[in-house]
């Protein structure tokens, strides 16, 4: 292969003509020309550039300079200015000194009577400080007991503006204590997330925030001098309260009278889901049996409801067409509806339109009886889950009170927390196996009724065709 392409090379050499390599030669040179030429005219474009940039900053450091200069004599000036303000600050303090020997002599002729004021002030003041430190009002004010630093402090002597200040916060608190705020600031939510939201303040008694995604209450921390959202969100109707004041479309909202103790305890209320896995193993057949029992209600309501049609409107039309001897309009009309049952069962008479009437009865009543089974398909299992879901119910409450007398025999009655465990047991699995066991019974009942008016309508309106046939004869 090399050999052949090297030929091939050669052959192409020999077979172009020579004119044409001397004009390719003179195409190159131009080329290069107009490329040394396009490079001259940007190298001296740049030096251009660079010459012009070169006088800026020049101009540049120039006014620096100057301004440097400017600045310098702006400090001396100051600086004079300065000198003349401490002298003048000396001769005060020399003043102030003088006043200081004069003020100590004085106070100390009544040390024994201020130090037992000072006592006194630092055991408010620390009785004052444990108060704001466990008011929610902190959230609003947060520095406000670094005022009561010095009061505290064993070594420092109060005074007549600590003293103010103290009684300044006790009446700022009482006041707090009686308003309504809304103001916006940080909080943590329900995830542990510190969040921005509105927050509601109804004194110290309960705290409220609503956020873009919810709403619900605080409890504020003494430590972290934080509020925090309520683990669990109180009911709809509660939030809804919240909000509308928030908003300014109502003048009511929820109180905690309390200050957190009743919201707490919304946080150990369970609800149907959070009970369920307190039941014990006895649970999860109760809600095997919902679940199946909930495909077969669905199932069964959704058959009904396709099976089922309009037969006074169906019967009228029908009527008109016997009337008229059209019966293969008739058929027609009736297999339109051969996949519902009614439909089959007239369909099933006008076929036997021309035998007696016990072999029309006949006949519809086979057809009866064959669309009988799927209408009432399932009904006995479901009324079958209705009566074991509550049995099993009670086998959960007889072993969960079976692990309560166990737990009573080996640790006595001293200790509630080791038989809540067996209790809740009891009474949880007896809650589900009804909870589960009325709304099966109930669906059991609408669904068995809705059967039993397709059958009734089926048997009505057969003997209703089997009298049109026979007076359509007696007619003819």
């Amino acid at each position: 292969m090399i050999i052949r392409f090297s030929a091939c090379l050669i052959l192409l050499f020999f077979l172009i003509p020579g004119g044409l390599w001397a004009k390719d030669m003179r195409i190159s040179v131009e080329i290069a020309r107009e490329k040394r030429t396009a490079l001259l005219e940007k190298a001296a474009a740049e030096k251009k550039m660079a010459q012009q940039e070169a006088l800026e900053n020049q101009k540049k450091i120039l006014a620096d300079k100057n301004s440097l200069q400017m600045a310098i004599a702006k400090l001396k000036k100051q600086n004079k200015e300065f000198q003349k303000n401490n002298k003048q600050l000396l001769s005060e303090l020399d003043l102030l000194k003088k006043e200081e020997i004069k003020i100590s002599a004085s106070l100390a002729e009544i040390d024994a009577v201020v130090k037992e004021l000072a006592g006194l002030v630092k055991v408010n003041a620390r009785e004052l400080d444990t108060l704001l430190l466990q008011s929610p009002q902190s959230i609003i004010f947060p520095d406000r007991r670094k005022s009561l630093t010095s009061l505290l402090t064993q070594n420092s002597f109060p005074g007549m503006a600590d003293i103010e200040k103290m009684f300044e916060l006790l009446f700022q608190e009482i006041q707090a204590e009686g308003e309504v705020k809304m103001l916006r600031n940080q909080i943590v939510d329900r995830k542990g997330i510190e969040i921005t939201a509105d927050i509601l303040m109804l004194g110290n008694f309960t705290a409220a925030y609503q956020s873009p995604d919810e709403s619900g209450f605080l409890l504020y921390s003494d430590n972290s001098q934080r509020l925090f959202a309520l683990s669990k969100l109180p009911s709809s109707q509660l939030c809804k309260k919240i909000n509308k004041y928030m908003d300014g479309q109502s003048d009511t909202v929820p109180i905690d009278i309390s200050r957190g103790a009743a919201l707490r305890q919304l946080t150990h209320k369970l609800s149907l889901f959070e009970q369920i896995p307190k039941g014990g193993p006895i649970v999860w057949p109760i809600i095997g049996i919902f679940i199946l029992a909930v495909l077969i209600i669905l199932e069964r309501f959704f058959y009904l409801i396709r099976k089922d049609m309009n037969p006074e409107k169906l019967m009228g039309k029908i009527d008109n067409l016997i009337m008229q001897g059209k019966w293969t309009k008739c058929r027609e009309l009736c297999d339109k509806y051969h996949k519902r049952p009614l439909g089959k069962v007239l369909l099933a008479g006008i076929n036997f339109k021309d035998a007696e009437r016990i072999d029309i009865e006949n006949a519809l009543q086979e057809t009866i009886l064959r669309e009988i089974p799927p209408l009432e398909r399932f009904m006995s299992t479901l009324g079958m889950l209705a009566a074991i879901a509550p049995l099993l119910g009670l086998l959960g409450t007889v072993t969960g009170m079976i692990n309560t007398f166990q737990a009573i025999t080996f640790f006595g009655t001293g200790n509630p927390r080791t038989m809540s465990g067996g209790i809740s047991e009891a009474l949880v699995t007896t809650m589900l196996g009804l909870t589960v066991a009325i709304p099966i019974m109930l669906c059991h009942t609408i669904l068995s009724r809705k059967a039993e008016n397709l059958i009734a309508k089926m048997e009505e309106k057969g003997v209703t065709l089997v009298n049109l046939i026979f007076k359509a004869k007696e007619n003819s």
